[in-house]
């Protein structure tokens, strides 16, 4: 059968996942925290001759029968910082993330975001319900709380009206960025924990907490949509290598002996 069917349809399957890709960038892009993903495209090798026998070089070895796509997430790109005015709002102004206690023990990673008082006062994200592995604790009797820029939490009470420290927001850094793996909600799955670094916020590369505060998206909105016609061309442009490869089979077929 004719070659030309497969590498249209393997074309047509990496197009349609980086359309798929870009168009949750775009869905996105009032989520805050959120990081997009690029599209990164490598070519898909087919063995022509067997294995064992070498080969003088790659052309005689392999044909190029396609290319794949691959979503990979900016993760380590910060985007702008907006003023919410909210206290529960906190974000990283700058690199790093808030650990968090997944399910199972897990240790997730955040940009930051909404927060609420979970069991017991501690503090967690508000999507997701996931505690701080810091596990703050705030008071039942506080009026208010504050975030220092390096991670000190304090709360205002009617024995401490001036504030007293309850405890502190570390900001880790990952060692392997492309071991992260992203989740919904703007959470990402360290399997590692081991390539975690605690950081001191606002030493050279480490970001520092803003309260009240939200990290917008990293998402450019021209840059997506112009990304969206390349793909929708390619997208159409593997269909037509399909349609000529049937158009070819209908010909041969055809032929009169």
């Amino acid at each position: 059968m004719n070659g030309a069917f497969y590498v249209g349809a393997v074309g047509l399957d990496a197009q349609q996942r980086a359309l798929d890709t870009l168009s949750n960038n775009i869905a996105n892009i009032n989520t805050p925290s959120f990081k997009r993903s690029d599209v990164r495209f490598s070519a898909v090798l087919a063995v022509r001759s067997s294995p064992d026998t070498p080969a003088p070089d790659l052309d005689t070895q392999f044909s190029v029968a396609g290319v794949q796509a691959k979503s990979v997430p900016s993760i380590d790109e910060p985007g702008q910082i907006d003023r919410s005015g909210s206290p529960m709002d906190i974000a990283i102004d700058g690199h790093g993330f808030i650990e968090l206690l997944g399910p199972n023990g897990q240790t997730y990673l955040w940009r930051g975001g909404h927060l609420k008082l979970g069991k017991d006062g501690i503090l967690e994200s508000a999507s997701g319900g996931f505690p701080l592995k810091a596990m703050v604790s705030v008071p039942a009797d506080a009026s208010s709380i504050s975030i220092a820029a390096d991670g000190t939490v304090s709360a205002t009470t009617e024995d401490h009206p001036q504030g007293t420290e309850i405890g502190r927001i570390e900001v880790v850094k990952s060692e392997d960025i492309d071991g992260l793996v992203a989740l919904d909600g703007g959470f990402y799955r360290v399997d590692d924990a081991g390539s975690l670094r605690t950081m001191e916020p606002g030493l050279p590369g480490t970001g520092t907490l803003v309260q009240g505060a939200l990290e917008r998206g990293n998402v450019d909105l021209t840059t997506e949509m112009v990304s969206l016609l390349l793909v929708q061309r390619a997208y159409a442009a593997n269909a037509q290598v399909i349609q000529a490869a049937d158009q070819m089979a209908g010909i041969a077929n055809g032929l009169k002996r």
